[in-house]
């Protein structure tokens, strides 16, 4: 009788590979790029595709944590409320005499509280669902901000802090390298970390994953303060881009994040999703709002036009996972 080898790695199936969502996601990205550059004959040049993502990378952070979130089959709505909280306690201590980095420091470990306190009360409460628990405290972040400034602006920032939103570092502006080691870092942290494994455990049996002995109470408080942290990331890319904060800043990010990250084909049910498609995503939206403003269109067309194409994208990812019998991976 010969030998029998067992092996755990799959043959590389070149179907397999260039049928990925990414890989759509891809195309749909350079298609958007030629769309554009039929409205504006200025548009394909390296000065556009370096300085248009200053406008709509400070959102972008929250989607690597709402990533892991939506892989734990969770859903935070409360980030926008965060962000707005985190930057009027920066804008709001550093009037009050604070020097800035030290505002800078403070607002941040008060947005990874805020992120603390959802991931605590999901813990403690596992009969609410996440989206009953962040509506809450969304309401009550976004309160507070409101308490504090009521209907006023707050600014008065040096010169300096401006540089995180429109610096650049050599040819390449600040945000764009900063969102660019994020990701490398949750990728990292996602796809190479034994939390990583466990945040898709979850996703995929809950149950199985606590008799196997995971502190799963653990994980969904660690992906929360980091949530927390990462909106007060976008809290201060986004105050410095505007000069000034009020409460209602950061209004929609909440929605805008979790499309970004559905479009990237994170499944909503758990379980599956990679890195690589949320950031596609991120540019795909971004750079279509850009060409959509180079024709001058409402914003009320620019979202019914993200809504069409986050239902096209749901639609899609339900006809691979009827083709395949199993979930997109």
């Amino acid at each position: 009788m010969g030998e029998r080898v067992l092996r755990i790695d799959k043959p590389w199936n070149w179907k397999q590979f260039f049928f990925q969502w990414e890989w759509l996601l891809f195309a749909i990205f350079i298609l958007i790029h030629i769309i554009n550059s039929f409205l504006s004959p200025y548009y394909l040049n390296i000065n556009t595709f370096l300085s248009a993502p200053m406008n709509f990378l400070d959102k972008a952070f929250i989607v690597l944590p709402m990533m892991l979130i939506i892989i734990l089959g969770n859903i935070d709505i409360s980030v926008g409320s965060i962000a707005a909280f985190a930057s009027v306690m920066l804008a709001v201590m550093f009037n009050s005499g604070v020097p800035l980095p030290w505002a800078l420091g403070a607002s941040l470990i008060i947005a990874a509280l805020c992120g603390g306190i959802n991931g605590f009360l999901q813990v403690q409460f596992k009969e609410l669902p996440s989206m009953i628990i962040t509506l809450a405290t969304m309401i009550i972040f976004r309160g507070i901000a409101y308490i504090i400034l009521e209907d006023r602006a707050a600014g008065g920032f040096p010169p300096w802090f401006s540089f995180f939103a429109w610096g650049y570092v050599g040819p390449f502006p600040f945000i764009l390298l900063a969102f660019v080691i994020a990701a490398v870092i949750f990728g990292l942290l996602l796809h190479k970390t034994g939390t990583g494994r466990k945040i898709y455990g979850m996703g995929s049996n809950l149950l199985a994953c606590k008799y196997s002995g995971i502190k799963t109470g653990r994980i969904v408080i660690m992906v929360s303060l980091l949530t927390g942290f990462m909106s007060g990331i976008t809290a201060i890319f986004l105050t410095s881009r505007m000069g000034s904060t009020r409460p209602n800043v950061a209004l929609g990010y909440e929605l805008d994040v979790i499309a970004m990250v559905v479009l990237g084909g994170v499944s909503t049910s758990g379980g599956t999703g990679r890195i690589g498609g949320p950031i596609l995503a991120v540019f795909i939206i971004g750079f279509l709002n850009y060409g959509l403003g180079l024709m001058n269109i409402s914003a009320q067309i620019i979202l019914i036009v993200l809504g069409l194409l986050l239902v096209l994208s749901v639609l899609a990812m339900n006809v691979r996972v009827n083709k395949r019998g199993k979930k997109p991976v």
